[in-house]
């Protein structure tokens, strides 16, 4: 007992550590305070605002129970586990061992989250997809993965619009954007950044030929409104066009849809989500500022690279993952090595561990 004991002082110690490294006392009063705010009159009248608000204060109130309910069943743990040592009482011993390990794997599942460490981790994700080569077997292939990251967010109880999505002729997409809002998206969908390869047998080809196709997937941090990110107008080149999108009554028959290009980079944001251009001109905006900013940090990070003389980590635009259904059935992570044969669970958004590796990784 006496064993066990020690083991629960230091579990105890872990989490009141990791507690004050997460903030979790702050995060507990934002989270009063924006429930005080939540009952204030008038507070849904701008609706999607006070929807972003509710949902933060559900997901830090939920946070900081989850630690503080944590920290109390140590405690009760430990005194049961005092009490029966001092009567020399080993009649619980199995039973206290038993919910010490529930206890310390509970802990090490909430102490993942000391991996998101990066600036905007917590922060919404813009996702996109892009139909690589490998003509309609490429387009199915961005279809799959499309579905797979929106089968990942909706398991995670995400909210999901789409932006902007072009359907191919004969089967699947040329592109697609999303706004994927809630805590960590980011942080999460991060690791999936890059090319995804697909090898199976074609099923467009009449000779049920071995096709590898491939997937571009650009994953940004959606910046909040504050952000100086700073565009000229003479930097823009601003096309509209008929939506051809689902959406509404109107959404086929007026010119909403705008198509922005930052003249200097060569970045083209398009949207057609919404029946107002207005509306679709300030999303689209967002998306690119948003753009702008991981481009630049990714500049700075390459800069800061070459003067300390390391390596740098292929990973935007270079092949990182590989989803083979014949002849034999694997998923592997070209950065990470994590790997799984579980091929189905994956394309249905079983995507954690190949998130947690790539998180470990570039830790």
């Amino acid at each position: 007992m006496e064993n066990l004991l020690k083991n629960l002082e230091e579990l105890r110690e872990r989490v009141v550590k990791t507690m004050q490294i997460l903030d979790i006392d702050r995060k507990k009063s934002e989270a009063h305070a924006l429930k005080a705010q939540m009952s204030l009159p008038g507070f849904w009248d701008e609706r999607e605002k006070a929807v972003a608000t509710s949902q933060r204060a559900d997901e830090l109130e939920k946070e900081v129970l989850e630690w503080e309910n944590l920290l109390l069943e140590i405690h009760s743990l430990e005194e049961l586990v005092a009490e029966s040592a001092e009567l020399e009482d080993d009649s619980l011993a199995g039973e206290a061992q038993e919910q010490y390990e529930k206890l310390k794997e509970n802990f090490d599942r909430l102490d993942f989250y000391l991996m998101f460490r990066g600036k905007h981790d917590e922060s919404n994700a813009i996702i996109s997809l892009h139909a690589g080569t490998g003509g309609v077997d490429a387009q199915d292939w961005a279809q799959i993965l499309e579905r797979m990251f929106l089968r990942f967010a909706e398991k995670r109880n995400w909210k999901v619009e789409v932006v902007d999505r072009t359907v191919a002729n004969e089967a699947g997409i040329k592109s697609a954007t999303y706004r994927i809002a809630g805590r960590w998206a980011y942080g999460y969908l991060k690791s999936e950044s890059g090319v995804h390869r697909l090898v199976r047998i074609s099923p467009f080809d009449a000779e049920a030929m071995r096709h590898t196709s491939f997937a571009l997937v650009e994953v940004i941090p959606e910046l909040p409104d504050s952000a100086e990110i700073e565009i000229a107008d003479s930097e823009l080149a601003i096309d509209v066009f008929r939506s051809s999108g689902p959406g509404g009554q109107s959404v086929n028959t007026t010119d909403s849809a705008i198509r922005i290009r930052h003249i200097p980079t060569g970045i083209i944001v398009s949207c057609q989500n919404e029946r107002s251009q207005h509306q679709n001109r300030e999303t689209a905006m967002k998306i690119l500022k948003s753009k702008l900013f991981k481009l630049r940090e990714e500049e700075r990070e390459s800069e800061e690279l070459k003067l300390r003389g390391e390596a740098q980590k292929a990973e935007w635009g270079k092949q990182i993952r590989s989803y083979v259904m014949q002849p034999y059935k694997m998923v592997k992570d070209h950065r990470t090595e994590h790997e799984t044969q579980e091929i189905d669970k994956v394309l249905d958004g079983d995507l954690t561990g190949f998130m947690e590796a790539y998180l470990r990784w570039v830790k």
